[in-house]
């Protein structure tokens, strides 16, 4: 672990070269991965933020953050989104859960942004669910509608579109996304019309095989990394971020924790 002046002089290298990092995180709603006990429900906050702290983002994507109950319950104010707030007070965030699915899983739900400077511009873009019905704890479900957000937040100077999102897992429900295209078009399309630097972030779900990246790439959306597996159950990069315009890529990495059943990405931007 870096040592306190050996972090001062890596901030003051970033600050210096214009430099600013993006980080994305499925943070399971705050459950810590355990082998033994992948599903257990425990809870502990307090180590997300702490992982969080330590990535030295300036801008935070983070999906699942609340817990999805059966019957589409969604607990407002949202509270794990309030405790981030207070175990990170030096950033802004904004939140926001998806339409209601009344045959939910019980997974993780809702999207945070965190950002070191104010957001502004927040909205929140509806994606509707796939036709789509499988079984699950002995329960006829349908796919679930799913959700991106966006704000601008100011990177090195400039201000910065930030799009956030977590599209549907087709491959765990017998589908696939070439079958079911629908919400990553819609997201494909809002990002091609912002013209300059961009950054989309999220739990892209998407499995080996499927057209996902060659889509984004067409619309000008190219990925920070896609060799490094970042989801614990199965060795899938369903976790991107993805960049366009007038930024340049520095540098990319998965950064592993045990605080979810996904790992973390960080990159590290300049301006062109």
């Amino acid at each position: 672990m870096p040592g306190a002046s050996t972090e001062t002089l890596f901030r003051s290298l970033r600050t210096s070269l214009m430099m600013f990092r993006i980080s994305t995180f499925n943070m399971q709603n705050g459950q810590p991965w355990c082998d033994v006990d992948p599903d257990g429900r425990r809870i502990d906050l307090e180590r997300t933020a702490s992982f969080l702290q330590s990535l030295e983002a300036d801008v935070l994507c983070l999906q699942e953050v609340e817990q999805g109950h059966d019957g589409g319950v969604q607990i407002d104010p949202p509270p794990h989104f309030g405790r981030l707030r207070e175990l990170l007070p030096d950033y802004d965030a904004v939140f926001a859960y998806p339409a209601i699915n009344k045959t939910e899983i019980p997974f993780g739900l809702g999207l945070a942004i965190f950002s070191r400077h104010p957001l502004t511009g927040f909205q929140s873009l509806h994606l509707p669910a796939a036709p789509l019905e499988f079984e699950f704890a002995g329960r006829l479900r349908q796919a679930s509608p799913r959700l991106m957000i966006e704000a601008q937040t100011l990177c090195a100077g400039r201000m910065l579109p930030v799009f956030n999102t977590h599209l549907q897992a087709f491959f765990m429900i017998g589908g696939s996304s070439d079958d079911h295209p629908e919400q990553r078009r819609i997201v494909a399309e809002r990002l091609r019309s912002v013209d300059g630097g961009a950054i989309l972030a999220g739990d892209m779900n998407c499995a080996p095989g499927e057209s996902l990246l060659e889509e984004f790439r067409e619309s000008g959306l190219h990925t920070a990394q896609n060799h490094a597996v970042t989801w614990r159950r199965r060795p899938y990069v369903t976790d991107h971020i993805f960049f366009k315009g007038g930024l340049e890529l520095i540098d990319a990495r998965v950064v592993p924790t045990g605080c979810s059943d996904h790992h973390a990405v960080s990159a590290d931007f300049c301006w062109c």
